[in-house]
């Protein structure tokens, strides 16, 4: 029996590693909470968190925890499913171990620091033709230390094998500061003369080598039968690497033993090279059975990849994404296999494509196909393959499933016999779930509705997944194909490999890790899989009074909060609108799954104990821009903006807010104050009051304050001479927002013109109207439900008569196609205002479908709103672009940083001014004079006017210009 960890005194431990390190130890509430779990369905709170500034931090916190017996976790991207980077002293080497050492082009090497993220790894190797093979999809935050703890394999280690097979050299680190330099042995090398070197080196590298070999030796039989060549056994100690026959690999042995033995300080790992050309070959079969007795006839071809998906988590997708897929090439099926194939060209790349269909069809296997070689079709393809493990965890009905028995591995001629009998023992028990997985190499990943939070459920549960087992481990697999064992499935080794190889297990244990404080209770010494379920607990019955409704999830806050399952897409370093704090700053906290984990926690109440008062998940929400790029770009749909606002209603209610709440968050009633003498507002807020005027307002006072307009939106078109004969399409409300009517009427000038020159008659509302937005985005939700109320109460006849309303502002866009309906349940109001509400773009492609707009032509750097992105979409402008003969170019450049209330309010100016100088920024720049910047958002545009020389237009101004151009052919050069 290995030992456990005995207790200690955590704050003696952490005043002593703040004294030694030049990272940080931290204990406080909101700390432990973020690290509290991971992408698992375990719970365990940590005593200490650690953030190793570099690597001798990281050796002098694992050091001087284990001297004084606590246990020690160190944790990468922390995306486990399996609940193996939780508990103790978590040593997160993500934020700072992260170097790329060294990269060799000529020898196809890199040597990497733990924390290093695959995607940057591949990266730089992809400037030379190469990457890494093990590829889990997870890339975008997954470290290589933790890949490299599990063993992580990937889509594309059919071809280029797990992590293990791409290891070279590994400097490991054991519990009492002895340090070891692990090489893999060379083919043909002498294995005899090369162990008996290692067992003679001094101390404890040498005494640890000796009694690892005479074990190997002493059981050879018993390992030699037990382990499988099966390329997917991850489960338990790799012990057959220390037989002589396999080289006695002690680097791969080590790789895949979760941080229980060891902890990686430096690995060497090997790159392959890309392949000249790739085509995706997609195979649609009538079911899950058929697509796995596919496999053997497809493997001979030695493919890249062979992914599969089913229609059950397709149906889950966003509408767009879905429609997307099936745009790119998903043919017609129940399920999918995605079938990469490669080549020293194009065309070589789908000849080999075809010649797998020709097999198929040799066979007499029924398919549906699709050969896809572009690779934006490619791409939008392997999003539903990549988002799979987010999306398997709400039903299409928005019922919840869960991990627990989502890894298991068999052989890839008997995947089909294991469907089809997991498929009857989940009818047994009651279950149904979504898959996904790697059926190249017989592994399977699942969502399975297990009910996790009741006694009985619980009882379900350990029930089937013991029953699992038994029929993995009778087709000769494995309960581990990639996740590694962690909590989840440590306790079915002995299931799996018997008692005598389960002795051998903690025999190495104790070798290598005599004080047992190395991430404890897992593969040797396993907790129970149903202990420490993190959904089970004082959080769950919980039924808070909500302002908003939240539909989705029974109407229940508590379920909204079971969404992030820990993935933690909304850390990737780049790309994508998810998450702009995280990008800028690289903290937990300010992540969407860390603010998730926080808001968790607060409802559970034994680490954050003060509800709606918590500090601690204030200051995490404090740096949210609400830019609601986690609505879409999240696999399960997080909508942090909205859990925002709801826990600033609460937390401020019947205290005194931050004055930007004053200021900003009532900026429309101050925009109809100003309206009334412009001039005047607009020389105090730029002459010595602006100071302050800023202090009061809790404005940055690096911002300049935007000018209001001389002349309101409204006031010009009541004024106006209406051109006749317009209007052959019927009326069209244009909903005055407040940054246009006030700070940018000549957007809504340009509207005016172009829908008029579309035929339609323009309406204002009659009356003072506002979405409410900006006391949406401040928390203050009962001001904005009584202004939302009234507003509908304005655009109900038009909306009852079925008259569509145009947005020009995203976000008050957006208010009315997401938020209104949850701010106002059963108001049928708010419906029709979701039904009937468009951006320009998308009214026109409505209601205009055969108009033509001006040639524009040219080219447009474009800034995509994140609000569209989120709520609307930005199809129908990419249209619309494209018919006015604009090559326009929108870089994936996230959130503009500015982000409405956000970047004005004091305290916010960095990160905003980072967020946007990450890609936006210099983006602009760089662009040709020539070339247009356009960006609907009145944010977006100021963000742009204030960080760079240029000035960004909304389209509609775009538009415009050219039908005045068009009508005035003598201006056209001007």
């Amino acid at each position: 029996m290995t030992r456990h960890p005995t207790a200690f005194d955590v704050e003696s431990l952490a005043t002593r590693l703040t004294s030694v390190l030049r990272g940080t130890a931290r204990h406080d509430p909101g700390t432990k909470a973020l690290y509290s779990t991971d992408a698992s369905n375990y719970r365990l709170v940590p005593d200490l968190v650690v953030v190793p500034a570099d690597v001798d931090d990281l050796v002098a916190a694992v050091c001087i925890a284990a001297e004084v017996g606590a246990p020690v976790v160190v944790r990468g991207g922390g995306t486990s499913m399996a609940g193996n980077a939780i508990g103790g002293v978590v040593v997160d080497v993500s934020r700072h171990v992260n170097r790329i050492l060294d990269l060799d082009a000529a020898s196809r090497t890199a040597v990497v620091e733990p924390g290093v993220v695959l995607t940057d790894l591949t990266a730089a190797a992809g400037r030379h033709g190469l990457t890494f093979g093990a590829d889990p999809s997870s890339a975008s935050r997954a470290t290589l230390g933790g890949m490299i703890a599990n063993n992580a394999c990937g889509a594309h280690s059919v071809a280029w094998g797990t992590t293990a097979d791409n290891l070279m050299d590994l400097e490991a680190l054991l519990a009492d500061g002895s340090r070891l330099d692990l090489t893999v042995p060379i083919a043909d090398a002498d294995t005899g003369r090369r162990m008996a070197e290692l067992a003679a080196r001094p101390g404890r590298e040498g005494e640890l080598h000796r009694a690892m070999q005479e074990l190997a030796q002493r059981n050879a039989l018993a390992i030699g039968r037990r382990f499988s060549g099966l390329k997917r056994r991850i489960s338990g100690y790799a012990l057959d690497r220390l037989l002589p026959e396999h080289g006695y690999d002690v680097a791969r042995f080590l790789c895949g033993t979760e941080g229980t033995l060891a902890t990686t300080l430096r690995a060497t790992v090997g790159l392959v090279p890309l392949p000249a050309a790739k085509a995706l070959l997609v195979l649609g079969f009538p079911d899950s059975f058929s697509a796995a007795e596919c496999v053997p006839h497809v493997l001979p071809h030695q493919p890249l990849t062979m992914e599969s998906i089913n229609d059950e988590l397709v149906r889950r997708l966003p509408d767009q994404v879905r429609n997307d897929a099936i745009a790119a090439g998903l043919p017609e099926g129940s399920a999918w296999l995605l079938i990469e194939v490669a080549g020293g060209d194009a065309e070589h790349a789908a000849r080999a494509g075809r010649a797998i269909v020709a097999d198929l069809d040799g066979a007499g296997i029924p398919v549906t196909s699709a050969l896809v070689t572009d690779p934006r079709a490619q791409a939008v393809l392997w999003r539903c393959r990549r988002d799979g493990t987010g999306l398997a965890t709400r039903r299409a009905d928005g019922a919840e499933a869960w991990a627990g028995w989502e890894d298991a591995a068999v052989p890839p001629d008997r995947l089909g016999t294991y469907l089809r009998e997991l498929d009857e023992l989940m009818a047994a028990h009651g279950l149904s779930g979504a898959s996904y997985g790697h059926f190249g190499e017989g592994c399977m990943h699942m969502r399975i509705d297990f009910d996790l939070k009741s006694r009985a459920g619980l009882t379900t549960f350990r029930s089937f997944v013991e029953q699992a087992t038994d029929l993995v481990v009778r087709l000769g697999g494995s309960v581990s194909g990639e996740h590694g064992d962690g909590r989840a499935r440590s306790e079915l080794l002995t299931r799996m490999y018997g008692t005598d190889i389960m002795d051998l297990f903690r025999e190495v244990k104790q070798l290598w890790d005599p004080s047992g404080v190395l991430n404890p209770d897992i593969i040797a010494d396993p907790a129970p899989i149903d202990a420490n379920i993190r959904h089970a607990g004082a959080a769950d019955p919980k039924r808070l009074l909500t302002v908003f409704a939240y539909p989705q999830d029974a109407d229940s806050f508590a379920q909204a909060q079971r969404r992030c399952v820990g993935v933690g897409k909304c850390r990737e370093s780049s790309g994508g609108v998810m998450c702009p704090s995280y990008q800028v700053t690289r903290e937990e906290q300010h992540s969407t799954r860390g603010r998730a984990h926080l808001l968790w926690e607060m409802l559970r109440g034994d680490v954050i104990t003060d509800g709606w008062r918590s500090t601690e998940v204030r200051d995490a929400l404090d740096l949210c821009l609400s830019c609601k790029g986690c609505l879409s770009d999240c696999p399960v749909n997080v909508d942090m903006a909205t859990y925002k606002a709801e826990f600033q209603y609460h937390h401020y209610r019947h205290r005194l807010r931050p004055p930007s709440h004053y200021s900003m968050g009532w900026l429309p009633l101050w925009s109809r104050l100003a309206a009334r003498m412009p001039r005047v507002v607009n020389r105090m807020t730029s002459s010595g009051l602006a100071g302050l005027l800023k202090r009061i307002g809790g404005i940055a006072p690096e911002r300049a304050i935007p000018r209001f307009a001389d002349q309101p939106l409204t006031t010009w078109f009541r004024r106006r001479s209406r051109p006749a004969g317009i209007g052959a399409r019927g009326k069209v409300v244009l909903w005055p927002d407040s940054f246009t009517t006030y700070l940018s009427p000549e957007v809504g000038r340009a509207a005016v013109r172009v829908l008029e020159a579309a035929g339609f008659e323009v309406v204002l509302p009659r009356g003072q109207v506002c979405c409410g937005l900006t006391w949406i985005s401040t928390g203050q939700l009962g001001v904005a439900k009584r202004v939302l109320r009234h507003s509908l109460g304005v655009l109900d006849d038009y909306l009852r008569a079925g008259v569509p309303v145009v947005g020009l502002e995203p976000s008050c866009t957006a208010v009315f196609r997401h938020e209104a309906v949850d701010l106002l349940p059963g108001d049928e109001r708010a419906e029709r205002a979701k039904r009937l509400t468009y951006t320009l773009a998308e009214l026109l492609a409505a209601y205009a479908p055969d108009w033509q707009p001006p040639d524009v032509g040219g080219k447009a750097l474009v800034q995509r709103h994140c609000h569209q992105h989120a709520v609307m979409g930005f199809e129908a402008d990419s249209a619309l672009m494209r018919a006015a003969g604009i090559d326009a170019d929108a870089p994936d450049s996230g959130c503009c940083g500015l982000a409405g209330n956000f970047g004005f309010e004091r305290g916010h100016y960095e990160v905003s001014r980072a967020a946007g100088e990450r890609v936006l920024l210099p983006a602009v720049r760089a662009a040709d004079p020539e070339t247009a910047i356009v960006a609907d958002g009145f944010s977006c545009r100021t963000q742009i006017g204030q960080g760079t020389d240029r000035t960004a237009l909304h389209l509609a101004q775009v538009l415009a210009a050219a039908l005045d151009a068009d009508a005035d052919p003598g201006s056209a050069g001007e």
